[in-house]
């Protein structure tokens, strides 16, 4: 991959494929944004590329979907995500997608439930109003876990499917 080109056509097929993904109608918290922050740096190896993929995904997409107060916290939550990730996700397996799915979508659920609780006026600003906002968003913390877990699995299991046509054609 030539990571020099000013455009390079991955980059803008991943970015077109995770705001595609963002603005097509979705269960809520059903999409590849944290198994992206997770994974993009695993494949493109290079900090800043992966952000401006993973962060140009998220831009374009609110801004067709529309922007909100709490933008900053989500992409704080992502940016943490996505460092964490590359430190501690080094082997992609099926034990290390399931560790970074509930580490990486607690961290999201965390992070930006507190954000809703601080800044919002749903809750009180009492230790009953935070557990009450946390409460009321575990169903969503539900559709986080198991889309993390759907996309990382499913990337996985395409590298493993195309780990082995390939060495099966150069057997042959």
């Amino acid at each position: 991959m030539n990571l020099n080109s000013k455009i390079n056509p991955f980059f803008i097929f991943i970015i077109i494929i995770l705001v595609f993904s963002r603005i097509i109608p979705h269960p809520p918290n059903f999409t590849p944004i944290i198994a992206s922050a997770v994974l993009v740096n695993y494949f493109v190896r290079n900090n800043i590329f992966s952000l401006i993929i993973l962060f140009g995904s998220m831009i374009i997409s609110d801004l067709i979907i529309g922007l909100h107060d709490g933008i900053y916290i989500v992409y704080f939550s992502l940016l943490l995500i996505f460092y964490i990730s590359n430190i501690f996700f080094k082997k992609l397996d099926i034990k290390n997608i399931l560790i970074n799915s509930i580490i990486s979508s607690s961290i999201f659920f965390l992070i930006t439930n507190f954000g809703v609780w601080l800044n919002g006026n749903m809750y009180e600003k009492s230790l009953n109003g935070l557990i009450n906002c946390y409460t009321l968003a575990l169903p969503f913390f539900n559709n986080t876990i198991a889309s993390t877990i759907f996309y990382l699995t499913s990337i996985y299991l395409i590298l493993l499917f195309v780990k082995r046509v390939n060495f099966k054609k150069f057997k042959s």
